[in-house]
């Protein structure tokens, strides 16, 4: 791969996503205020960031291709961040319990070099069934997700948790839409099959 390729995020769970598809890449802390603007919508607020997640690291890397992503996990009118603590986690779950969460994520790649810029979004639903205390309880505890918006990781144990997800790409539960990110990859020729492997 001729261009580098750089991923704004210190997010674990990005870079193994990214990982995924076999290009190198390296990580680099965009330092973004996250802060909402008034009255802005879920969809405009992930957009935005996950643009000025790319282009807060672009003076650091000025020949890169730059992946910004940004995320919120929405129930009705509450917006869940990460619950931080055990009993936070427990409470984000007992509210999912039986109700559908979307999970709204941003998508950029900006191009350095050319200053060109793409922003996607993609909604992904997940659908909870009905949880008891116990079930909750044992999920937290076995699993720990204190540091996942909606108290669950999808791709481990919180899978028991579903009935259903409704989306065009799994990886986008977990931050990183790879399907949408494999097509603004091709759109600036870079194959993810087909290269020497990295």
């Amino acid at each position: 791969m001729s261009r580098r390729l750089v991923l704004a995020s210190t997010s674990r769970y990005r870079a193994e996503l990214l990982g995924k598809l076999g290009l190198p890449f390296v990580t680099a802390s965009p330092g973004t205020d996250e802060s909402p603007l008034p009255g802005e919508s879920p969809q405009d607020l992930v957009t935005r960031l996950a643009q000025a997640k790319a282009e807060a690291v672009a003076a650091r890397f000025p020949d890169a291709l730059i992946i910004g992503s940004d995320q919120m996990a929405v129930c009705g009118s509450d917006v869940l961040g990460k619950p931080g603590t055990r009993e936070r986690a427990e409470a984000q779950l007992a509210l999912l319990s039986g109700r559908s969460v979307e999970f709204v994520t941003g998508l950029c790649l900006h191009d350095a070099r050319s200053g060109r810029t793409a922003v996607e979004m993609d909604l992904t639903r997940v659908v909870f069934r009905q949880l008891s205390a116990t079930e909750i309880r044992d999920y937290v505890a076995r699993e720990q997700p204190l540091d996942c918006a909606g108290a669950f990781k999808s791709e481990g144990l919180g899978i028991a948790l579903f009935e259903r997800i409704e989306g065009e790409d799994p990886n986008a539960l977990i931050g990183l839409p790879l399907i949408r990110l494999c097509r603004l990859l091709r759109a600036v020729d870079v194959a993810v099959l087909g290269q020497p492997p990295g």
